[in-house]
């Protein structure tokens, strides 16, 4: 009977608990259209006075609505991870999943502290507010019944709101790190466009996944509809100059408009949406189709987000607001990424990209190909290549980005190397101009050091750093240092034939041009021809990383030679000029967020006077029990260059 009379107690205080988090907000009946089809019952209950009323009106409203959907959510077909599910149980004591780079993830406290930041990385803290836990909550309230989730999640929404007020500050202070104080600089965490933006998507679900509940009530309901007025305001005031940011908030802004027309501003949200999606897919996207980021980890995050608003204006009936040439550039968009990634759907680390899956990647493909049924290479990826084709070319350059794959095949036991030579970039893009990665047989060779860490305080500042030099890729330095200009040309490329090249160059640096030209020999091997022409004097450091395993270093012969586990190995030798030292430098990859693995890493360093240098390096992948080729190269003339692998010699031109 005492047990019975403590279950009681407890199950009462958190219901009071609960209705005090649940205040009517009687504006939120100002931003409604009350002549909105469906709302004539709220509408007689507010010109009554009768509030309360008028939100169970609108409570039953929203639970019969029909003729209004979202393409994210499947009500009849809900499924939960076991990693979902332990997001959404973790949430319940306030231990919150933020983000991957972060296991385990932290607690924020009984009495929920939404400033906690534990590491100084702004990652952190800004993806805390994207309450990325909410939806798992939702799906295990709708798949379970169990009211503690619906009851825990509108707890921790309404505490959200109340600790996170939203203030005005200057709109350059949601990019910057030490400048705002106080409240400024927390809402510049809470309150950023992107991560406002997120959570006017995300919460279209959560209203869905929640809805049925009684700790939905309708002064819960009013509350979520202020803050969401709220949210779609504040981002359309603050969007954000450019980049991926941009389409992010301009497709969610249309998703508001969109999900929820009784606002009297739905109309303008989702204009606003589609017209920057409309502007920008011009500004953004090369005419080879390549994302002006050059990273080929947000570049399909933007064809996501392309897709998402096409998808909404399908099944909302407004796709007419789209010209066809949207969804031509959003096409080619796929074709430029399924040309640059490896066969096991992986994709080059250039940037500050991070390796999708596999899994992922496939269920890409399959959402496009619904948006383009009749492109068969789209078909092809989708269905891991039982249907469709695959594409008609091997090689592939993409000029206009920069961009360039050589391969000898489509399947598992390909030979593919992925070259980044092209424009600036964005934020995103690293000064790495004439890097490449270099996948055979399944193995990555050369993978790209990727970025690690975006941007926090001193410490992580300067991991991100180290990663997104220009020495800690696969291209030509002088005296370590970065590029000074980030803008490759394309002299030539020759995609096709039993000797396929490619000729970049670029002004590095004042005084010194980098003119890299690469072969790819009967579909086997490569041999990279690198100049340092002009003026400049100093040290030029040509640096290669190889992937993690054993490699043998020969200083004398300037070569690298792997021991790897598995049968795919690799030899590296470069030929030269004189005095020519190498170096074992630090090496490290990332392909995740705060995840990185040690590798061989060497620089060969050269002093330059005035006169130009050149160097020849021949990368010979092959595989046991064959022997290790024997490799021999010269400069033939100013042009020409002879090249013997295992007795066959070539003479190149280039």
């Amino acid at each position: 009977m005492k047990t019975m009379k403590t279950f009681c107690l407890i199950c009462l205080c958190l219901w009071a608990t609960l209705m005090r988090a649940q205040v009517l907000d009687r504006s939120a009946f100002e931003l409604l259209n009350l002549d909105y089809p469906g709302l004539e019952k709220v509408k007689t209950a507010c010109d009554a006075g009768d509030t309360l009323r008028a939100a169970e009106e609108l409570l039953a409203y929203y639970r019969s609505r029909t003729g209004v959907s979202t393409p994210d959510l499947d009500l009849e077909h809900l499924s939960l991870s076991e990693r979902e599910r332990g997001w959404a149980d973790d949430a319940l004591e306030h231990t919150f999943y933020v983000h991957d780079g972060y296991q385990p993830p932290f607690n924020y406290g009984k009495d929920i502290d939404w400033r906690y930041w534990p590491v100084q990385d702004n990652e952190l803290r800004w993806q805390l507010h994207r309450h990325k836990w909410f939806t798992p909550m939702g799906k295990a309230y709708r798949l379970t019944g169990d009211e503690k989730y619906a009851r825990e999640w509108v707890l921790q929404y309404a505490d959200w709101i109340k600790k996170n007020p939203l203030v005005e500050i200057p709109k350059a202070l949601y990019e910057l790190q030490d400048d705002a104080e106080g409240e400024a600089e927390n809402v510049r965490f809470a309150w950023r466009p992107l991560e406002a933006s997120h959570r006017l998507q995300d919460q279209i679900n959560q209203f869905l996944l929640f809805l049925p509940s009684p700790s939905f009530t309708p002064a819960f309901l009013t509350q979520f509809l202020s803050n969401y007025h709220r949210h779609a305001l504040h981002v359309m005031r603050n969007y954000s100059a450019e980049g991926n940011h941009l389409l992010f908030e301009a497709q969610r802004v249309l998703y508001a408009g969109a999900f929820f027309p009784e606002f009297k501003e739905a109309a303008g949200w989702r204009k606003s949406g589609i017209d920057i999606l409309n502007r920008e897919i011009k500004k953004q996207v090369y005419p080879d189709g390549g994302q002006y980021e050059l990273d080929l980890h947000y570049h399909p995050a933007c064809i996501d987000i392309f897709c998402k608003a096409l998808r909404m204006a399908d099944v909302n009936g407004f796709r007419s607001e789209f010209p066809q040439s949207y969804t031509n550039t959003i096409e080619s968009m796929i074709v430029f990424y399924m040309n640059l990634c490896f066969p096991d759907y992986t994709n080059p680390c250039f940037s500050d990209a991070k390796r999708g899956s596999r899994k992922g990647d496939i269920a890409r493909y399959k959402a496009w190909a619904k948006l383009f049924p009749d492109n068969a290479q789209i078909r092809y990826f989708a269905t891991e290549g039982k249907e469709g084709l695959p594409p008609a070319n091997l090689s592939k350059g993409f000029l206009d980005s920069g961009f360039f794959a050589f391969r000898n095949g489509w399947g598992k036991d390909a030979t593919v190397m992925v070259i980044k030579a092209g424009p600036a970039g964005e934020w995103h893009s690293q000064p790495d101009n004439g890097t490449f990665e270099l996948w055979v047989q399944g193995k990555n060779l050369f993978p790209d050091s990727g970025s690690y860490v975006y941007e926090g305080n001193e410490e992580v500042t300067r991991l991100r750093n180290w990663f997104r030099r220009t020495a800690s890729h696969n291209t030509l330095t002088l005296d370590g240092k970065n590029l000074e200009d980030r803008v490759s040309h394309t002299k030539s490329w020759q995609p096709e034939g039993e000797v396929q090249s490619l000729v970049t160059e670029h002004e590095s640096y004042k005084g010194l041009t980098h003119r890299r030209t690469f072969f790819f020999i009967e579909g086997s091997y490569f041999v990279i021809v690198d100049e340092a022409l002009g003026d400049a004097t100093g040290t030029v450091n040509l640096n290669w990383h190889l992937c993690d395993g054993k490699v043998n270093i020969d200083p004398e012969h300037l070569t690298l030679s792997s021991a790897f586990e598995g049968d795919v190995q690799v030899k590296l030798q470069c030929f030269a000029p004189r005095h020519t030292v190498l170096k074992e430098e630090e090496g490290w990859y990332s392909t995740a967020y705060r995840q990185r693995t040690e590798r061989t890493s060497v620089s060969l360093n050269t002093p330059k006077a005035s006169e130009p240098l050149r160097y020849i390096t021949v990368i010979c992948p092959y595989r046991l029990p064959e022997g290790e080729p024997k490799i021999k190269a010269r400069f033939a003339g100013e042009s020409r260059i002879e090249v013997s692998v295992d007795g066959q010699k070539r003479t190149l031109a280039y």
